[in-house]
């Protein structure tokens, strides 16, 4: 980098310019001039006339340096101080073209719900809902649960006429009629599961307005998200509530044993009434994918093979497509210890759920690929990390530099470094595995013929890829009631019974760990 002599500068007042090459005819007051005799070497001009041509140097022309000129002035033409350095290379025009450009922000699923929105009101009925009942259950203090909280009649009516009221403020959505629905039992649910109050109520009645998302099921349930992601509000029907509420004693005690549980974790159950409209109920839950990282691929795993194909063909399917079980065509492979707690606590889930009577629930899959296509023989040392940083630093590591004194961790070391840094993933979440590409039919937890499970284990192809994945047991809100058993009867007529979803709580709990067991696999 070439050093730049000081230059004497003039100008009705101070500040700084980035100056050229050449002469100086420009006047101060121009807005793209320089007030002074800028150049290179050394300065031999005077600050006395601001328009005068600059005296040029006999020696040859040099390539043009960009320069910064700095000055100031006591307000009489004197001039106090002045300087002119270089900052950037001399091949670079511009202090800019040194820049990288920011890199895209992620797209953001759905869509903002904003004025002129069909659920437009809706948003603005729950968001002063919520904000009035977690403020008004944090201002009583917290106490241990009774069995009259999980009373099924343990709801609370409130009114919000558009004036306000003693106890609601005024709003501009039409007049509606606001439940909460076991208040207690949910705040203690809330601690449990480490959600602060005050973060609570700002994700959801924040300035920012939730996103609407497209149903991924044939319920016809909305889905909403917070700007945050952490949060996702589901509008659900009275069976599925009346369910919640009566499992609700059993579901507490169940998440509170087991903190790993993978069962959907509910915030809260309400519902709004607008004046002279309809009633709509809905639940607010933990969202499986908030994460700093893009979820490629989405599954949703029933252990079912009946109708259990997206509509969509391979190169139609994009980050928000929600895949099924017939398309799935990778198993994963996880360290031993984490292949041992998540059958562990699958069995313990299932077995809660099957007591229950719940059927027709699913592990939600989502798939985030640390390099996108990563040919399997580089993935043999990144696979057992927690951090996507950390494995790229080692794989380039161990691509056979030379110049390496070091040789690359053992099997061993990587085991240690592993549960050095397992605080960054838990089960269902952040959880590193190796995803390893088969054929649908080796994954299939029924023959080609159809009849019975296949016992064989998955055959890999050899393409294997970094992955962290999240997953988690979801719509666990449909019991094995007079509509299921009809679904059972009228498709047994049309194709085995046992590929069925609609089957015995029992047989769906059998048949759903199964599958686990040949899509999660652990490490030879």
């Amino acid at each position: 980098m070439r050093r730049v002599a000081p230059a004497t500068v003039a100008s009705a007042h101070g500040g700084a310019h980035q100056g050229h090459d050449g002469d100086a005819h420009a006047s101060p007051t121009a807005p793209h001039g320089c007030a002074c005799p800028c150049r290179r070497g050394k300065a031999t001009g005077h600050h006395g006339n601001a328009g005068g041509n600059a005296s040029r140097s006999p020696e040859p022309k040099a390539p043009a340096l960009p320069r910064i000129c700095i000055w100031d002035s006591a307000g009489d033409g004197e001039v106090l101080e002045a300087s002119v350095s270089v900052a950037w290379p001399d091949e670079v025009a511009t202090p800019c073209a040194n820049l990288e450009p920011p890199p895209p922000q992620r797209r953001r699923p759905g869509k903002t719900i904003s004025k002129g929105h069909r659920n437009y009101h809706l948003m603005l009925n729950l968001q002063l809902g919520i904000r009035h009942a977690v403020g008004k259950s944090a201002a009583k203090p917290m106490r241990e649960l009774s069995r009259a909280d999980f009373d099924p009649r343990e709801k609370f009516w409130t009114r919000f006429p558009p004036a306000g009221s003693k106890t609601t403020p005024p709003h501009s959505s039409s007049e509606f009629r606001w439940k909460d629905y076991c208040p207690m039992v949910f705040r203690h649910m809330r601690k449990l599961f480490a959600v602060d109050p005050a973060d609570y109520m700002l994700a959801i009645c924040g300035d920012d307005a939730l996103r609407e998302l497209p149903s991924p099921g044939k319920s016809g349930s909305f889905f909403y998200l917070t700007q945050d992601e952490r949060f996702m509000i589901k509008t659900v029907k009275k069976s599925e509530v009346k369910l919640l509420i009566r499992m609700l004693p059993s579901y507490h005690k169940h998440v509170k044993r087991y903190k790993n549980s993978l069962i959907t974790r509910f915030y809260g159950v309400h519902s709004v009434k607008p004046y002279g409209g309809q009633k709509v109920r809905f639940i607010i839950m933990g969202n499986l994918f908030c994460s700093e990282h893009r979820i490629h691929r989405r599954y949703d795993l029933k252990g079912s093979s009946y109708g259990r194909k997206s509509d969509r063909f391979e190169e139609e399917t994009g980050d928000a497509t929600t895949l099924k079980d017939l398309d799935l065509n990778f198993v994963f492979r996880m360290q031993r210890s984490w292949y041992k707690e998540l059958h562990e606590q699958l069995r313990r889930d299932c077995a809660f759920l099957e007591s229950e009577g719940i059927m027709d629930y699913s592990l939600l899959v989502g798939v985030h690929f640390c390099d996108d296509i990563v040919p399997a023989s580089k993935m043999a040392l990144s696979t057992f990390t927690s951090s996507p940083e950390l494995s790229v630093n080692m794989v380039s590591a161990c691509q056979g530099s030379v110049s390496m004194p070091e040789p690359c961790p053992s099997a061993k070391d990587l085991d240690k470094m592993a549960d050095h840094r397992k605080p960054l993933a838990r089960l269902g979440a952040h959880l590193p595995a190796r995803a390893e590409r088969t054929s649908t039919s080796d994954v299939d937890p029924f023959l080609s013929g159809g009849g019975g499970f296949s016992s064989g284990r998955s055959k890999s192809r050899g393409e294997a890829y970094d992955v962290i994945l999240y997953f988690g047991i979801i719509d666990i809100l449909r019991d094995y009631d007079i509509s299921k058993r009809l679904e059972h009867a009228y498709k047994s007529l049309q194709t085995d019974p046992s590929s069925i979803s609609a089957v015995d709580p029992r047989l769906y709990s059998q048949r759903f760990r199964d599958f686990m067991g040949r899509i999660f696999i652990k490490e030879c």
